[in-house]
């Protein structure tokens, strides 16, 4: 679906001590000679014996950059690398939303971190809760809009529900919206929907965020991924700590995005995912299961709280998502490895109801 190019006024939106600030200029940003094996460096106060670890990590991450612009199919100056996606999602609170005066919209149940780092930046969170199906109520959104709602937040595919929204509610908002449209798609390889990175030039208002946590199999490194126009990320840029992403996280990902093997293991997870899809529909205690395209599943039970602990008691952890709006009585299983799925099938055709 195609639609005219977005114009938007980004200068309007970044905060005002955020326009002035210089950026912190560390050592490696004052020299970054390409070829530099034979220099001396005495410019960082770092320790000169070599460890491996005694040196400061490119605080641009050039080369793990290179990387995932292969892999993406994104210029690297459309790519941001941060300390996992709750740190890059703090940042553009930081940059465009104002202490005790601007607003930004989140769409429960979804991902807890957009309502922690609105109350830790002192921003007001509109909560307008999905409706029945999943899907964003687009008109109410647009009406709880004012000219202090700066970023507005939809994951997709979400957590915990599972699902993608569709691309007409997500297009909706991005036309008619002039402040940031956030797309977590930390999920997104798990799904057969298209991701939105290949439309960040035709709306300059949207940012993509994703993360080698899930699919890549990278959870313990902490590396989340930004995208957006170069105004975007350049900004971003300007705030960020300089060195947030350590030397041992950045080469452990190169190493790792170079074996491909993230990419079977998505395939298998999500025949994984149809296995015990199947397993659940033949189980006494649930109610009703809820579509994924996501490495997880929702379901709702007969009593989320006395199943949860039958799934304990054979030490099997899942989690309670009772307390999400519109998640009343549902657990969430993540997909493991295959034999860990068979115990999860046998134990669903032996649970007891309450």
């Amino acid at each position: 679906m195609s639609v005219k190019l977005k114009n938007i006024n980004l200068e309007s939106l970044v905060r005002e001590n955020v326009k002035s600030m210089r950026p912190y200029s560390s050592a490696r940003d004052e020299f970054e000679e390409v070829n530099d094996n034979e220099m001396i460096f005495l410019d960082a106060n770092e320790n000169p014996f070599e460890t491996g670890l005694n040196r400061y990590p490119d605080p641009h991450q050039r080369a793990l950059k290179e990387v995932l612009s292969k892999i993406k199919n994104i210029p690297t100056e459309n790519i941001l690398v941060g300390n996992g996606s709750d740190e890059v999602l703090d940042l553009l609170f930081r940059a465009f939303c104002e202490p005790n005066i601007d607003n930004v919209i989140t769409l429960p149940p979804t991902y807890g971190m957009y309502g922690v780092l609105a109350n830790l930046n002192a921003i007001e969170n509109k909560k307008i809760i999905l409706n029945d199906d999943f899907q964003p109520n687009v008109n109410s959104i647009l009406n709880r809009v004012n000219e202090y709602t700066k970023m507005i937040f939809l994951c997709s595919p979400n957590n915990p529900t599972g699902n993608t929204f569709s691309e007409k509610n997500v297009l909706k908002i991005l036309t008619e919206f002039d402040g940031l449209v956030i797309i977590d798609e930390a999920y997104i390889e798990f799904s057969d929907k298209p991701t939105w990175l290949k439309r960040i030039a035709e709306f300059p208002n949207l940012v993509i965020v994703q993360t080698l946590s899930k699919a890549y199999g990278m959870a313990g490194l902490r590396l989340g991924l930004l995208f957006a126009s170069t105004e975007i990320v350049s900004i971003l840029e300007k705030i960020k700590p300089p060195y947030n992403v350590n030397i041992v996280s950045q080469n452990l990902a190169i190493e790792k995005l170079a074996t491909s093997n993230y990419i079977n293991e998505i395939e298998v997870l999500k025949e994984e995912r149809e296995k015990v899809m199947k397993a659940l529909v033949r189980c006494k205690i649930v109610t009703e299961i809820f579509p994924s395209e996501t490495n997880f599943i929702l379901f709702r039970v007969d009593n989320a709280t006395f199943q949860y602990n039958q799934f304990l008691e054979n030490g099997i952890v899942v989690r309670n998502r009772s307390n999400d709006s519109l998640c009343r009585s549902c657990l969430r299983i993540t997909i493991g490895k295959p034999e860990e799925n068979e115990k999860v099938i046998e134990l669903l055709n032996n649970l007891k109801n309450v």
